[in-house]
């Protein structure tokens, strides 16, 4: 039974260094079934679904094809935006409690043989979600490290915002900036988050693409952009 493991889209191929013909000295060889990569880092989010995790076998190449932990096996798997996907966050974590446990994981055959692969990669899993409202204490007790991440302050805002300001070629301005912190901010009490920057810049780029005007930041653009990144709560008239 075959089983593919290498992912283009998942997968970096790591360079091979050569030996010099003249040195004594050989590096050790791998098998050419095998492609050397970097350590890969498996990113999935809503999407995911309990079979993703299980091998797909494909009738046509008479193979498998690895389930997404694999794929990510020596780096890194992220489950972004965990308790948004169509399966209730703690069957997913259900599915994880050996391979958390053990460092291995169980995967069937079409036949319905099963066999033990080593689960070596690092599960970090991401929500907005309180833990106690998807999990219980035995999956929680799996998790081992619980990290919170808070909102930042104003002045890593800023540099978050300058920081996208840069890398999307939109210029900065000052007039804008103060009037986005005393007059928009105050009005959700100065709370901040980190996806903000980038919401806001790629609306006033869209702005400015649909108006067929140069990427530019103004006071009026930033009232545009805030109208966008919240909704009201008011009735609607049917």
């Amino acid at each position: 039974q075959v089983i593919t493991v290498y992912d283009p889209i998942v997968h970096s191929k790591a360079e091979v260094e050569t030996d010099d013909p003249n040195s004594l000295r050989r590096r050790r060889t791998f098998d050419t079934r095998y492609v050397r990569c970097e350590r890969p880092t498996v990113i999935t989010g809503g999407e995911l679904t309990l079979d993703m995790l299980d091998l797909v076998y494909n009738p046509t190449a008479r193979t498998y094809q690895a389930p997404l932990q694999l794929k990510a096996t020596g780096g890194i798997f992220i489950v972004d935006d965990l308790g948004r996907q169509a399966e209730p966050p703690q069957n997913l974590v259900n599915r994880w409690i050996v391979p958390l446990e053990e460092s291995k994981d169980i995967l069937a055959l079409q036949s319905g043989e099963k066999f033990e692969v080593p689960f070596d990669t690092l599960a970090i899993f991401s929500t907005n979600f309180h833990p106690n409202e998807i999990f219980d204490q035995a999956a929680l007790r799996r998790i081992f490290y619980k990290i919170k991440i808070d909102g930042p302050n104003q002045a890593d805002f800023l540099k978050i915002f300058a920081m996208v300001a840069k890398k999307k070629k939109m210029p900065l301005s000052e007039p804008a900036l103060v009037h986005l912190l005393k007059k928009k901010y105050p009005t959700i009490n100065n709370v901040y988050a980190n996806y903000q920057p980038v919401f806001l810049i790629d609306q006033m780029i869209s702005i400015c693409e649909f108006e067929g005007i140069p990427n530019q930041m103004s006071p009026e653009l930033i009232d545009r952009a805030w109208a966008n990144m919240f909704v009201k709560d008011e009735a609607i008239v049917r």
